[in-house]
């Protein structure tokens, strides 16, 4: 177990709507499409001490609509188009209603990445765009930003501490102490 002043903050970031162009269960590395600037922004974060881990619910794959392998070659894609600039990727492919502690809102994936990577949670945000993502920070105790991309312009209302037009000013904010 790390101590306290070993631990690090980390940026937990959704992935489809939030870091990339949304597609309904992305299942093809062709439709890939991440936002402009994510990919600096990510850079100067992780050049700071932050940690870039992104959580990510995948129910497509518990559905049957594509396979693990599949979103591992999307995943790929993105992280290449990212420049590498993330430190680690967890995933859910549990359904809702599962009841499953990693599937957001549950905090589970979060709480897993904090001991795996030794991660400070009061220093830590969670970014995404719908209210799960929003609530999956609540449940962790860390800071929330909504990007108004992907579905965020439909949970404005959704209780995040912050609210940014774009991952880049999300992170921006985050690196600004503007939070």
């Amino acid at each position: 177990m790390s101590d306290a002043k070993s631990l690090r903050p980390a940026i937990f970031v959704d992935r489809d709507g939030t870091l990339m162009v949304e597609v309904d269960h992305c299942h093809d590395p062709k439709d890939v499409k991440a936002y402009a600037g994510a990919d600096e922004v990510l850079a100067r974060a992780r050049s700071l001490g932050w940690a870039v881990i992104i959580i990510t619910n995948q129910s497509g794959i518990g559905r049957g609509y594509f396979t693990v392998e599949q979103f591992e070659s999307v995943q790929k894609e993105l992280i290449r188009q990212l420049d590498g600039n993330i430190d680690a990727s967890y995933m859910s492919p549990d359904l809702p209603g599962s009841g499953s502690s990693r599937r957001k809102p549950a905090p589970g994936m979060i709480l897993e990445a904090a001991v795996d990577h030794g991660i400070d949670l009061q220093r830590s945000f969670m970014i995404g765009d719908k209210d799960l993502d929003i609530e999956c920070g609540r449940n962790a105790s860390v800071r929330t930003i909504l990007v108004e991309t992907g579905y965020g312009k439909k949970h404005l209302d959704c209780g995040a501490d912050y609210i940014a037009p774009t991952i880049a000013e999300a992170v921006r904010m985050v690196l600004s102490d503007a939070c």
